[in-house]
Parts: C-alpha cells; structure tokens; sequence
C-alpha cells in the first residue's frame, strides 16, 4: 500500500484512538457517526465515495473518435472536533482516490488539516490546510453536495482550491436581519502546503460576503442544491480578491513547477492578482450561481533566464520566433476572465433537472490559449439527477456537456490548425455514496 495512504490512515485513527473515553451518541445515513467524550470534547467521522465514468466524443471536420474512462473520483473520509474547551475545533480531511478535485492524477492525500479557534462568537481564527476564501464561490461548496456532475470550467481554470496558511472568518447581523460575512487569508501562495523549498512570496486576499435575507437554513449557503427548499428567498452576493507575491506556477497551485532566475541568478518571479463577484440564489427548490473572475499579472523586467523541466537553465523566451520575455511568462500563466452561470430545481419526488453556461476569455498571451487543455471558450451543460435523501447520503447524477472548440484544440498530441475546428461531447455519470 503507498506510503502516502497508510500515512494519513494513520493520523485519521490516530485522531479517534486518543480521544478521551470517547462514546458513540448517533449515527443518521449520509450524516456520519458522531461521539462524546466525559471532557465535553465531540469527534463527528463522515466519508463518502463518487464512482465515475467519462465518456468523451471529439467531432472534427474529418472524423469522429471517442474514448471512456471509468474511475472512483472521490474516497474521502473526514473528522471533525472540538476540544472540552468548546472554542478550539480541528479538521482532518483526507481523498484516498488519489486524484485531485480538478481530476490530475497527483498523488495528493491530505486534503485539510487545520485547528481553529473561536475568539467570539462572530469571529474565528484558522490556521493550517483548507480550502481558501479567495476563490470562486463554487469552491465554498462540497464535492458531494454539486447541482452537477462536477465543477465549472471556470473553477479547473482559474482556482487554487486549498492553500496553507492563516485564515479568519467572521458573521455579523445587522439590524435589518441582513447578515455581512467577511473573510481574511494569508498563505504561502503555494496551493497545499508545499513541504519542499517555499519559493515566492506570501499570498493575501479576502472575501466579503452579504446575505439581504439572512442565513440560509441548515448551512445551505454552503451547498448548491436547495435540498431544505427555502420557504423564504435566501441571497447572497459577495466579492472575492487576492495578491500573490512571487508565483512558480500557472495559478498558485503548487511551489517550484515555473522558476525565473535574473542575471545573479536569483530567483524573480511574476506577481499574480485575481478577483470577482459572485451570487446564490435559493427559494422553494430553485437554485442559481452566477459567478466572475479576473486575474492579471505583473512581470519583474531583470528575468533573464528561466529553469526547464530537467533543471538546466535557458535564456531563451521565443513568442512567435522573437524574443519576448515578457510575453513568454504570461504565456505560462493563467490569465485571462471567465462567467459560470448554472441553476437547477429540485422537485419534492427528489429528482433534479440542471443547466450549466460557462464562458472563458483568455488573455492574448495566456496558458488559457493552450490547444490541448483550453482553448475552448464555450461550455454547455445539462444535468439530471436522484437524491435519494436530504443529507446527500446517496444521489445518481449525469450530464452532458457540448465544448465549443471553435478555435482549434488538439487531441492526442495531434496537430490543430486553425482550418481545424474539433468540438467535444461530454457524457458524465456519478454515483455518491456518504455514511
């Protein structure tokens, strides 16, 4: 078994086995098993697996081709708890399926791993591993609680998804009964903790959220379909914005995978801004999400060089045959804008009926211009699913999705022209099984 698993098996019982005197008090299907301890400390253990499968048709001007993949997307198994003092808590979060949420092999299991503390009863400190606050709203919400088989485009493009570092959280009501929720976070900038070399600077961003109409019921705010059918309208609007400082990746997902250096030979590395708006919407079992994100970038002029794959240096930068350093770092990152607009409603029998719009633009010298994995402005989707339950504890979903490829993508390392426009059909089936 990989070291990796059998490491974080480990920590996750380890969690439990010290545990004081700890008692099972219930368990409720999709809910997970929750215990107490004679100190007043709690442990809630919950999981849930995603089997998956992929079916992908590529319709060019010449032929049609297709290929399936069939896969468990998720095995993850979490633990949440709080000490006898009730103001410190933890999470320990890990995914055994060995792939990431935007679906790359990497290897990574230690999804969260973060102690918290609430200083009042409307502020709370986090620090550790988790999902950052300056991403897209969608991020906000669980992989076993989306309106659609997965996530938007926009999110794979432009999110780092978990970051480590420190983070604040607050929720403040106003006299009307509208409620403002302010995010803070400060990060290596890295994505998951980077246990190697930290290259880069720090990362700071926010979040501020407001909600005219007060809580959603039962944490809804932070899952997309309305399973708890608002009798209310519920809203919230928010604002996102972040700075990395000194970025060697595309996005802030990882440390070290682009390197610059300048003529002594130290490292100079591109700063990375992002930011947006977002919306939700739930009443009576319609749900909607509206979402915008922009990044930008600002490249250092003393780079000279820059440090390939197999860790030689060059000094080449070639765009378009001409030596343009500038231009050639862009061309690495993710820059550019995107819009995600998706809604859905959930009839009371538990069947669900979705639709998904997700719009890229790519900078003009921007990764997101890559043939093989972008390059694909348009995305359409719908969806059908089953809750079998209003705890997520088990659902079927599928969709379908048409992939605009109108300004020529690649399949198979083949070739694309411009006088080649390939389009790509999407068939996607998941099953969710929590305990």
């Amino acid at each position: 078994m990989n070291k990796k698993i059998i490491f974080c098996l480990f920590s996750l019982f380890s969690i439990i086995g010290f545990s004081q005197s700890m008692q099972m008090e219930s368990y409720n299907f999709g809910e997970g098993l929750r215990f107490n301890g004679e100190s007043g400390n709690s442990i809630r253990l919950t999981g849930y697996a995603q089997p998956m499968i992929d079916l992908k048709n590529h319709t060019d001007v010449e032929e049609t081709s297709s290929s399936e993949r069939y896969r468990l997307r998720r095995l993850r198994l979490r633990i949440d708890g709080t000490s006898s003092n009730q103001r410190f808590g933890y999470r320990f979060q890990v995914d055994l399926s060995g792939t990431s949420e935007v679906g790359d092999n990497t290897g990574d299991y230690l999804l969260d791993a973060y102690v918290s503390y609430a200083v009042t009863n409307r502020i709370s400190v986090l620090f550790g591993q988790r999902a950052t606050y300056t991403d897209n709203r969608e991020l906000f919400m669980n992989s076993n609680s989306l309106q659609l088989v997965e996530r938007s485009r926009l999110t794979s493009a432009f999110s780092s998804i978990r970051e480590f570092g420190l983070f604040v959280t607050g929720r403040f009501r106003m006299n009307n009964g509208s409620y403002l929720r302010p995010y803070f976070a400060l990060t290596n900038g890295d994505g998951r903790n980077a246990f190697d070399k930290d290259l880069g600077g720090l990362k700071v961003g926010g979040r501020l959220d407001y909600l005219p109409f007060g809580l959603f019921t039962n944490l809804g705010q932070f899952r997309q379909i309305d399973v708890m059918r608002e009798q209310t309208p519920k809203f919230v609007i928010g604002a996102h914005f972040s700075h990395n400082s000194g970025m060697s990746s595309r996005r802030g997902r990882a440390s070290g995978e682009i390197i610059y250096l300048n003529s002594n030979d130290e490292e100079s590395l591109p700063d990375y801004v992002k930011y947006g708006v977002d919306f939700m919407l739930k009443y009576k079992g319609f749900s909607a999400i509206g979402e915008y994100i922009k990044s930008e970038a600002t490249v250092p002029e003393d780079i000279t060089q820059r440090i390939r794959n197999d860790g030689s240096i060059s000094t080449g930068f070639l765009v378009d045959g001409v030596q343009d350093i500038d231009s050639y770092v862009r061309g690495r990152m993710m820059l550019g804008e995107a819009y995600n607009f998706q809604m859905g409603y959930l009839f009371k029998s538990g069947f669900s009926l979705d639709t998904r719009y997700t719009h890229l633009i790519a900078d003009q010298y921007s990764f997101l211009n890559n043939a093989t994995f972008y390059n694909r402005p348009n995305y359409y989707t719908l969806g059908v699913g089953k809750l079998m339950s209003r705890n997520y504890g088990f659902k079927i979903q599928a969709s379908v999705t048409y992939v605009d490829g109108s300004l020529g993508v690649n399949h198979d390392n083949d070739t694309a022209t411009d006088e080649v426009f390939t389009d790509e059909i999407l068939f996607r089936l998941i099953t969710t099984i929590s305990f």
